[in-house]
């Protein structure tokens, strides 16, 4: 490994745009490893930069941080994530993203025929509970959710 290799937390804060101590933050999250020096100060690969710049970006995605950590865990340490590695990743991140899109059109098309309809029919009504079955699970307008 070369000494190029290798960023300090500030230099790698400079690189990608995060605070330093969103960094340590991270490095907290167990997201990204430090390696340390004979003083005890933070050192990061160059790797580091790319795998910071996925947590952002899989942010703004809506993944939360364990669903990142949970990706990040898949990936190589030490070496810059290749196209297979970040391939696969990105095909769970798509299946999530595809079971969230599916869950906001079902409540989207349960809202068109709910909220404000005025059709005061528990025949036809989405959230009707006949004979109670979701009482011994949980609240019913919970089972949309």
């Amino acid at each position: 490994m070369q000494a190029s290799d290798i960023l300090t937390i500030g230099d790698l804060a400079r690189r990608t745009g995060i605070s330093v101590s969103a960094i340590r933050y991270y490095e907290e999250k167990g997201l990204v490893e430090a390696l340390r020096t004979g003083g005890n100060q933070r050192r990061f690969l160059r790797a580091d930069i790319r795998r910071l710049s996925f947590i952002l970006i899989a942010q703004k995605m809506g993944l939360s941080l364990d669903e990142i950590g949970a990706a990040l865990a898949r990936l190589p340490q030490g070496r810059t994530p290749n196209a297979r590695d970040w391939s696969q990743i990105s095909h769970e991140i798509r299946n999530r993203l595809n079971n969230e899109i599916h869950r906001l059109q079902t409540i989207r098309q349960d809202l068109d025929g709910c909220i404000g309809c005025g059709c005061l029919s528990l025949k036809s009504c989405a959230l009707y509970n006949r004979d109670d079955k979701w009482g011994a699970k949980r609240a019913g307008p919970r089972v949309l959710r």
